[in-house]
């Protein structure tokens, strides 16, 4: 992936991840626009990125998915990357959970039927366009699942899945597939607190634009580097560690 002179769409670009994506490709010369679901978040953004374009959706909804598509295409007709960023963590029992459905289809919705529609949506309008790019941002908990968070880390390692087929469905159109595999981050991912063991955000999405200049396709950081590749019997052993640390 070339890091300057595209424009860019970054999914839930006002905080967290999404964010430090959005910060480094405005830096590296890069047009970008970010969404998210919070006016006010969205607001502060771009009170410190005055650059920065952005726009309300919730990527959780198919008509705004729907909508935001269509205005990127009539405001921003250059677009040539989408960076499927978006996602929320929630921590559930499956066996006391009291929570209705609709909030665990609003976790799927946004980590799993979004990236797979708004890939839909764009990559034919990308198709044929230089540099064009779509990154799919999953999780090291893809591949080693933790028991609290059994529906993201089902949207993440399906996310995975899906992020392959689209590379070798797209790999004559010119549209290069990238998956970023964050390990824990500290982030307020799930709820603030959460994550505050995790890696340092700046040094998280250093390393993972490092791994972008040098053009990896699959690109994790510490752990989630080392996920990317696990042997069964190795994945077996980072799970159990994993659960024998977060009750649920």
């Amino acid at each position: 992936m070339n890091l300057t002179g595209n424009t860019i769409l970054v999914t839930g670009g006002a905080t967290g991840i999404g964010f430090a994506f959005a910060e480094r490709f405005l830096k590296l010369g890069n047009q970008v626009i970010v969404c998210g679901r919070r006016e006010e978040v969205l607001q502060e953004a771009k009170r410190q990125y005055p650059e920065l374009h952005i726009r309300v959706c919730d990527v959780g909804v198919e008509t705004e998915r729907l909508a935001l598509f269509q205005w990127v295409q009539e405001e921003f007709p250059k677009t040539n990357v989408l960076v499927n960023n978006a996602g929320i963590q929630n921590r559930t029992n499956l066996l006391s959970s009291k929570d209705g459905w609709s909030r665990h289809h609003q976790e799927i919705a946004i980590n799993l039927e979004a990236p797979i529609h708004l890939a839909m949506l764009f990559a034919p309008q990308l198709s044929g366009r230089s540099n064009a790019t779509i990154v799919n941002v999953t999780s090291g908990l893809a591949f080693t699942p933790m028991a609290a968070a059994p529906i993201y880390c089902a949207t993440k390692a399906a996310l995975h899945s899906f992020t392959i087929s689209l590379r070798y469905q797209l790999a004559a159109s010119g549209i290069e597939v990238i998956e970023v595999a964050p390990p824990a981050v500290n982030t307020d991912l799930g709820g603030k607190g959460l994550h505050t063991f995790g890696a340092p955000l700046d040094a998280f999405a250093d390393g993972i634009f490092q791994g972008l200049q040098e053009g990896r396709q699959e690109i994790g950081y510490g752990t989630s580097d080392k996920a990317l590749r696990l042997s069964r019997d190795e994945i077996d052993a980072a799970v159990q560690g994993i659960n024998s640390r977060v009750p649920f």
